[in-house]
């Protein structure tokens, strides 16, 4: 998938003009740099994996990222506790996450994402792109099909999961993007 395609897959579900976003699982960048073209001025990205070459990609991306943007990356396991640099780990203070391609390798979904949300400010957005009709294989570990992340995003807190995109898989099944917020709670 290039730059374009990500764009596509997650236009709809970013939604907003600009935030602080963390890519989970970022890989060498693909949807990271999607996100620097959807987001507004001001943005900040931490751009998180924890896979030595995929790091120095990041790096590289950070780098040379646009003023308007910040990109950082971050050598971190993303299933662990995280903490981002310039950011307090405790507080609620991420406007999205996107997790492209990357929930499928872990085994207890449902903990990593109940923990990540608590990260995302009220009216946060939490942002997957899975595969569904995909069986399990090394390269999709836990497969996490549309129907599952409705249910998955319900009981990690979060509301109005929605399915904004969907393509055929270059590999099989149909790549889907998924969306749902953090509630904002009135007092």
């Amino acid at each position: 998938m290039n730059t374009s395609d990500a764009i596509e897959m997650i236009r709809d579900a970013v939604g907003v003009s600009a935030g602080v976003w963390a890519d989970l699982g970022a890989g060498t960048g693909t949807f990271t740099r999607a996100l620097t073209k959807l987001l507004g001025a001001g943005s900040i990205i931490y751009a998180v994996d924890d896979d030595a070459r995929a790091e120095r990609a990041l790096r590289e991306l950070s780098s040379s990222s646009s003023g308007n943007v910040q990109v950082t990356a971050v050598n971190a396991d993303f299933t662990r506790p995280l903490e981002l640099p310039g950011l307090v780990r405790a507080e609620a203070q991420l406007d999205g996450i996107l997790l492209a391609n990357a929930l499928h390798f872990v085994r207890d979904a449902e903990n990593v994402l109940s923990r990540l949300v608590k990260q995302l400010r009220p009216g946060g957005r939490m942002i997957v792109v899975e595969y569904d009709g995909r069986a399990a294989s090394r390269w999709v570990p836990y497969p996490i099909p549309a129907s599952r992340w409705l249910r998955l995003a319900e009981s990690a807190g979060l509301t109005e999961p929605t399915i904004t995109a969907t393509r055929p898989s270059s590999y099989s099944g149909i790549l889907y993007t998924a969306v749902a917020m953090r509630p904002i709670v009135s007092e």
